[in-house]
C-alpha cells in the first residue's frame, strides 16, 4: 500500500494508490480515517486503505502535499551508515551506531521549501530511507525486528556543516528550522524487499546526480538499528529510524559542493518514490 498526505485549500487530506492513480479523502468527510499519525496508532492502516480507495479521485494538480507524519515522539538518525560515506569524511566505520536526533518541527514535505539559514552558507544534502515503527517494543531480537516495521518513506537530512562540526555534539547542525524534508510516499512494509534492501538510492542537485548507491551498503541494516536501538529505549508506533545516508554529501567534495537558494534538490529511491525540494534564502 501506498499512502499520500495532502492539503487541499487548507484542509487536510490522505490518499491512496489505487489501479487508476489515487484515491483518498478531505478531513471534513464523514468517512475520513484520521491522519497516518492516528492510523499507525490506532493499527487499522488496512482498514483505512478500504475507505481511502472508495473515496474521491485526487487530481494532483489540486492538492499541495503534507508531511506524512507529524507527531513522531522519536526521529532517531543514523549517522555514519554507510562506509564508503564514513570514509569520505575521515571516520572509520563505526563500531556501534552513531545516532543523533532531529525534530518533527523542523521539517518540510515533499514540494515544500528548505531554508537556507542567514547564519551559514554551508547547507548540505543528504539522501536517506526512513523506516517507521508500527508495533511497540523494547529489547526486540534482530530476528523478530521487522515485524515492528510499518513501512518506509524518504529524507533529506539537510545538515549545516559548520554548526555540525563545531562541537562533538550534532544537535544543532541538524535541527535548523526548515532545513529536512521527509515525505512524500508512506509505502508498508510488505510492498517492499524485507528491511527495504537492495533499493537504488539517489540524490540529483539541479538534476545532476550527486549520490548513487544501494540499501544493500548499508553497515547496520533497519533489523540490527531496531535490535540496538531498543535495547536502549522503547520504540513507539510511529516513531521514525532514518537509516544514513551514502557518499557524495556536499562536505566531501573537493570543491565543496553546497546547496543555495535556486536549486533543487531530489531524493529519489526505487519503489519508495522521489521526495523534491526547491532551496531558498532565510
Amino acid at each position: 500500500m501506498r499512502f499520500f498526505a495532502f492539503t487541499r485549500d487548507g484542509v487536510a487530506g490522505l490518499a491512496i494508490q489505487t489501479g487508476a492513480g489515487y484515491a483518498g479523502l478531505l478531513e471534513e468527510d464523514a468517512s475520513f480515517p484520521g491522519s497516518l499519525d492516528d492510523i499507525l496508532r490506532a493499527g487499522t492502516l488496512d482498514q483505512a486503505a478500504k475507505v481511502l480507495a472508495a473515496g474521491d479521485v485526487i487530481d494532483p494538480a489540486s492538492i499541495t502535499p503534507a508531511l506524512p507524519f507529524t507527531r513522531a515522539g522519536k526521529v532517531l538518525c543514523v549517522g555514519l551508515n554507510y562506509a564508503d560515506h564514513a570514509s569520505e569524511t575521515g571516520h572509520e566505520a563505526p563500531p556501534y551506531p552513531t545516532v543523533f536526533v532531529r525534530f518533527n518541527d523542523n521539517l518540510v514535505p515533499h514540494e515544500g521549501d528548505l531554508v537556507c539559514p542567514t547564519a551559514s552558507d554551508q547547507f548540505d544534502y543528504e539522501g536517506e530511507v526512513v523506516a517507521v515503527i508500527g508495533k511497540r517494543g523494547r529489547h526486540i531480537s534482530r530476528d523478530a525486528a521487522l515485524d515492528h516495521v510499518a513501512g518506509y518513506t524518504l529524507f533529506n537530512d539537510g545538515s549545516i556543516r559548520d554548526f555540525q562540526m563545531a562541537t562533538p555534539q550534532w544537535t544543532l547542525g541538524k535541527n535548523f528550522d526548515a532545513t529536512g524534508a521527509l515525505g512524500p510516499d508512506f509505502v508498508t512494509a510488505d510492498a517492499l524487499p524485507a528491511g527495504a534492501k537492495g533499493l537504488r538510492i539517489t540524490t540529483r542537485l539541479n538534476g545532476e546526480v550527486v549520490q548513487d548507491a544501494n540499501t544493500d551498503a548499508l553497515i547496520y541494516d533497519v533489523a540490527t538499528l531496531i535490535e540496538k536501538l531498543s535495547a536502549v529505549m522503547t520504540l513507539e508506533v510511529g516513531d521514525l529510524i532514518v537509516t544514513g545516508t551514502p557518499a557524495g554529501v556536499g562536505m566531501a567534495r573537493k570543491p565543496q559542493l553546497w546547496m543555495k537558494p535556486g536549486d533543487v534538490c531530489e531524493v529519489e529511491v526505487d519503489q519508495i518514490g522521489l521526495l523534491r525540494n526547491r532551496v531558498v534564502a532565510e
